[in-house]
């Protein structure tokens, strides 16, 4: 096997991949890049048994053959190397030698038969569709704040893409808090699955400028992304998503419109005396005519107590966990936001007032 790429190019896509290369005491390959030349089409492909990162690599020249080689190791050394330069890698046997100009090194490999075969997307089966890079991007990011970590608990620790009423959405909760993002209208096909969370991050991680597009693929245990020259595939969750849709309350009392920013200062500072307290509890409370508050009292430390004007119709308050509200503040794309609630304990439902496509809800803290 025998290749001549420029630096640049492969610096870039050894780091793109090497990402998920984490070997297992039980399969020391894990920690390899797989390198396949096959009719001058050339692939970087890595594993670690729950999803796969596989880019075309574009060349000067190319010469048939297949090796796996330490992925970080490979990586940091092409890193390291002068931008401009050309690079040869030539592998025979299970060694790989490494020439560019003054530079040569040879590492060892070891040979392809013990590399995992990859999974393969049932075309003919599949669900497909195409979206924009910067819409997928935004809304996973949204999303994906309210995933879990308990892995007692595997469905929570993915985000969910199901459809409704023929809308793709997307949603994550981990029992505290839920995120909801509608992502495509008029999806024809019915699409019910929960992605990882950590195959999630690793296609946000690949995103780079210059991508537009992003298509994605389902079949019954398997999710492909494609943006361009790279390409990730995951298992699926195997697992039941609870049906999420009966948390948004039908009706809420308390209705109050704020300047995100102004809001989010706010709840900054609460959370400086909150995150003392149990459960960073902080309390916000609407005060006819026109008052949100927005206080918080850590004994040892003192209290504090901030005020926004604004028109409120109910008297009404509710207690939340500062960490949890900055998160979903964050999350939200506009100036102008609404709040709702109706009472202590109910959950506070927060949206952009324009936009109908994002809803994230925070369960009340006990008062």
């Amino acid at each position: 096997m025998e290749i001549e790429v420029t630096q640049e190019k492969l610096a870039k896509a050894l780091n793109s991949v090497s990402r998920i290369a984490v070997g297992k005491v039980t399969l020391p390959v894990l920690n390899n890049v797989l390198i396949r030349v096959d009719n001058g089409k050339v692939s970087l492909i890595t594993t670690n048994l729950d999803m796969a990162t596989q880019v075309s690599l574009p060349v000067v020249s190319s010469k048939d053959g297949v090796i796996t080689v330490p992925a970080k190791l490979l990586a940091e050394f092409i890193s390291n190397l002068p931008r401009g330069e050309k690079i040869k890698l030539t592998a025979k046997d299970t060694k790989i030698t490494i020439t560019t100009g003054k530079y040569s090194s040879v590492i060892n490999g070891s040979l392809a038969d013990d590399f995992p075969a990859l999974p393969e997307i049932d075309e003919k089966n599949a669900v497909t569709f195409k979206m924009g890079v910067d819409e997928f991007k935004d809304g996973v990011s949204q999303v994906m704040v309210a995933s879990s970590n308990d892995l007692s608990r595997p469905a929570l620790t993915g985000v969910y893409f199901n459809t409704h009423d023929k809308i793709l959405a997307i949603a994550s909760t981990d029992g505290y808090r839920l995120a909801e993002k509608k992502l495509i209208k008029n999806i024809q096909s019915e699409i019910n699955v929960i992605v990882p969370a950590n195959s999630l991050r690793e296609v946000l991680a690949a995103i780079n400028d210059g991508m537009e597009e992003i298509e994605i693929s389902f079949n019954e245990n398997l999710v492909r992304f494609r943006l361009g020259d790279v390409e990730v595939i995951s298992n699926l969750i195997d697992a039941s998503y609870p049906d999420y849709r009966r948390l948004f309350p039908k009706e809420s009392n308390i209705k109050v419109n704020v300047n995100k920013d102004e809001f989010l200062r706010v709840v900054k500072l609460a959370a400086l005396f909150a995150r003392r307290s149990a459960g960073g509890a902080i309390v916000c409370e609407t005060k006819k005519p026109n008052t949100l508050s927005v206080k918080a009292v850590a004994n040892e430390l003192g209290e504090n107590e901030s005020v926004i004007e604004t028109e409120v119709a109910e008297e009404g308050k509710i207690t939340l966990n500062s960490r949890f509200l900055i998160d979903a503040l964050n999350s939200l794309s506009e100036d102008k936001i609404e709040l709702k609630f109706s009472n202590q304990v109910s959950p506070l439902v927060l949206s952009n007032q324009k936009g109908e496509d994002y809803t994230h809800i925070i369960m009340p803290l006990s008062s």
